[in-house]
C-alpha cells in the first residue's frame, strides 16, 4: 500500500494503522520510537510481547503467539473483521510483514504493509506524538493452521521432495560464514536462499510485481507456489518473502484452493449427505441472516460466481457458521449482527 493511498484514508474510521517498529538488538527501541513520533492514529504492536509467545527451551526466538490472546489484542486495538489494517515499520517491512502474515493466519485478508514504511511516509507527510483514541471491538478469529509447518513436517516433506524451502536470511548467514544471533551457523539441508532485502529497490520500496514474479519463478522452478515454504532465523523475515510472493501473484489462493480441497474431502467416502446438510444449513442462514457479517463475507466472494465456485463458497460459509455456533454454545455470547427468532 502506498503512502499516498494511506494518507487518503488516514481519518477513515474503519482503517487501523499498526506501528511494528522493533530492534532485535534492543527490544525497547520500537516502543521508544513510537512515543517519539508515529503515523496519525497508529497503535503499537511489540514483536516480543504482542506478535510472539513466551520463549521456552523448545521454541525459537519468536514462537507463534497464542492466537486467542492475539485476537483479544486486535479487538482492543479497535480491529474488527471488517477493518482494513495497515502495518508499517522502519525496516523495509521486515517486522510489519509478521503482523500481515499473522492476520492472514487468523482469516483476515484486509491487511496491507505500507510500501517504503516510515521513510516513505516522512518524505510526504508528518508524524504525531498524540496517542490514538481507540474504541474496543470484537475480532473473531478463523484460524488456518495450514499456514505453517513444524520442523518434523518440513523434514518429512523435504525427504519426499514435495516442497521447495527458501531461507530469507542474508547469504553470509545462509552459508554459515556469519552468525551474529543463533548458536549454530548454516542452513537447513536442501534449502534455497533468497534474502528478503532482494524484494526491495534502493529506495526501500517493493520491486514491481512482474519483476518479483520472474525472480521467484527462476528460484523455485516448476514448484507450484502452494508447495513453497519459507523460513528464517526466528520466523519474522520469512514473512517478507511470503508477502513478496503474494504481491507478485504467486499465491496458493487459500480462500479458493483450500475450499476446493475441503469440498473434495466432503464428497469422498460416502459423505455426500454431510455435504448436502452443510449446503442446506448455509442457505437457511443466508435467508434469515441477510445483514450478518458472515452473509456479507459470502456475498463479497460470490458476486457473479456460478456453479462449482458458488457451491464451494457455500460449503466454506457453512463451516464458518458451525464454528460461530459452537462459540455461541460454549460462551453464551451471541454476536450483535445475529438475528434471533423465537420458535413458534
Amino acid at each position: 500500500l502506498s503512502a499516498h493511498t494511506l494518507h487518503s484514508h488516514i481519518n477513515h474510521a474503519n482503517w487501523v494503522i499498526i506501528d511494528c517498529r522493533f530492534s532485535l538488538a534492543n527490544s525497547s527501541t520500537g516502543p521508544s520510537a513510537y512515543r517519539m513520533g508515529h503515523l496519525p492514529h497508529a497503535r503499537y504492536a511489540h514483536l516480543d510481547q504482542d506478535l510472539s509467545s513466551t520463549i521456552t527451551d523448545l521454541t525459537g526466538r519468536h514462537p507463534l503467539p497464542n492466537f486467542k490472546v492475539l485476537a483479544q489484542k486486535l479487538g482492543a486495538w479497535g480491529i474488527s473483521n471488517d477493518t482494513q489494517v495497515v502495518a508499517y515499520d522502519d525496516a523495509g517491512g521486515a517486522f510489519a510483514g509478521r503482523l500481515w502474515w499473522l492476520l492472514r493466519c487468523l482469516g483476515h485478508d484486509k491487511v496491507a504493509v505500507l510500501d517504503g514504511g516510515l521513510k516513505q511516509w516522512q518524505q510526504h507527510y508528518g508524524l504525531t506524538t498524540q496517542l490514538p483514541k481507540v474504541e474496543k471491538t470484537i475480532f473473531r478469529a478463523y484460524l488456518d493452521t495450514n499456514q505453517w509447518l513444524n520442523a518434523t513436517q518440513v523434514q518429512n516433506k523435504l525427504a519426499q521432495h514435495t516442497i521447495c524451502l527458501i531461507d530469507a536470511r542474508t547469504p553470509e548467514r545462509f552459508r554459515g560464514e556469519q552468525e551474529p544471533i543463533d548458536p549454530i551457523a548454516g542452513h537447513i539441508p536442501h534449502a534455497l536462499n533468497r534474502a528478503f532485502q532482494l524484494n526491495l529497490d534502493k529506495a526501500g520500496l517493493f520491486l514491481p510485481a512482474q519483476t518479483l514474479k520472474q525472480q521467484f519463478n527462476q528460484l523455485i522452478g516448476k514448484t507450484s507456489p502452494e508447495h513453497v515454504v519459507h523460513y528464517c532465523g526466528s520466523g519474522v523475515t520469512a514473512c517478507h518473502n511470503l508477502l513478496a510472493m503474494e504481491y507478485a501473484g504467486l499465491t496458493g489462493s487459500p480462500d479458493e484452493s483450500g475450499s476446493k480441497r475441503r469440498e473434495k474431502g466432503l464428497a469422498k467416502a460416502g459423505n455426500a449427505r454431510v455435504r448436502r446438510g452443510l449446503i442446506q444449513l448455509a442457505w437457511r442462514f443466508l435467508m434469515f441472516q441477510k445483514e450478518s457479517r458472515l452473509a456479507q463475507w459470502f456475498r463479497a466472494r460470490t458476486e457473479g460466481a456460478k456453479g462449482a465456485r458458488k457451491t464451494t463458497m457455500i460449503v466454506a460459509l457453512a463451516r464458518k457458521l458451525l464454528i460461530e455456533l459452537w462459540r455461541m454454545t460454549t460462551t453464551g455470547v451471541v454476536p450483535e449482527d445475529f438475528v434471533l427468532r423465537q420458535a413458534a
